[in-house]
């Protein structure tokens, strides 16, 4: 990984990731399922909510990582970017999944990634209301959770036609995008929706086999990014690159379930 260039010790680095999660906890908790959440829409053309416990949560990852990793770079969804001084940047979505979040559904997280300057280092995703946090660092990934720590690997084996598909909205991206998951949609044998960050994480534990999305930015996908390549799997974007900020991605959990998705979306641009 990217790390070993800096020479740090990825100990460290995974260190703080759960210390900037743990601090990130209470403030997610404390407005979860709370009739008094406030929210406020930051897209005037639609709606992109947003709510005191996400600028919450930003604000405590900030404030430790002042403290931590003063010359790193951070990348946050409510707060902007600092630039790095040491060749690292943690990206961080405090709530990804806002929706879910003031709806009372427990698949939101709190994302955390560090990059250096050849790509990921570190992904962590985590669901405090049910205690599970998720870790891909070091060549490994795995979780702890209310049943102790267990080792992730993606299903290696499953082909396209027994496949399970996750995306967050049916109305995916643009029309033809939409056009595109549909066209993989019809070779699966299932497709549920609405799980936000949350399917990144079945996607590394292995049970499910496929997330494809459009329309992401960074904060949203480098920490499920590092995450499922430290699980076994494959993440690109719609032309098969890799991913170095957002945008449409396509995640699986072996190589050749992902080739035979990126071809039908291929496929499928290629018409519209």
């Amino acid at each position: 990984m990217g790390s070993q260039s800096l020479n740090v010790d990825i100990e460290d680095l995974i260190s703080v990731a759960n210390a900037l999660a743990d601090a990130a906890a209470p403030e997610t908790l404390r407005h979860f399922r709370s009739n008094s959440l406030s929210i406020s829409n930051k897209d005037q053309a639609g709606f992109d909510p947003v709510t005191v416990a996400d600028r919450a949560a930003e604000k405590a990852i900030r404030s430790l990582l002042a403290d931590l990793r003063p010359n790193d770079g951070i990348l946050g969804e409510e707060f902007g970017s600092v630039e790095s001084r040491s060749g690292f940047t943690w990206i961080i979505d405090p709530i990804d999944g806002t929706r879910g979040y003031m709806s009372g559904t427990p698949t939101w997280g709190t994302l955390i990634a560090l990059r250096d300057q050849n790509g990921p280092v570190l992904g962590l995703i985590d669901q405090p209301y049910i205690g599970e946090r998720f870790i891909g660092a070091g060549g490994r990934a795995w979780m702890a959770g209310p049943h102790g720590e267990a080792e992730l690997q993606t299903r290696q084996d499953t082909t396209l036609e027994a496949a399970v598909l996750f995306t967050t909205f049916p109305e995916i991206g643009t029309e033809p995008e939409r056009r595109a998951f549909e066209a993989v949609s019809s070779n699966v044998r299932l497709t549920r929706f609405g799980m936000d960050c949350y399917a990144y994480a079945l996607l590394a534990m292995g049970q499910v086999d496929l997330v494809i999305e459009a329309g992401l930015n960074a904060y949203d996908i480098q920490a499920p990014l590092a995450l499922i390549e430290a699980a076994g799997g494959v993440v690109t974007d719609w032309s098969g690159q890799p991913l170095t900020g957002g945008g449409a991605v396509i995640a699986a959990g072996n190589r050749h379930i992902h080739g035979q998705a990126l071809e039908i979306v291929r496929e499928s641009l290629k018409q519209s």
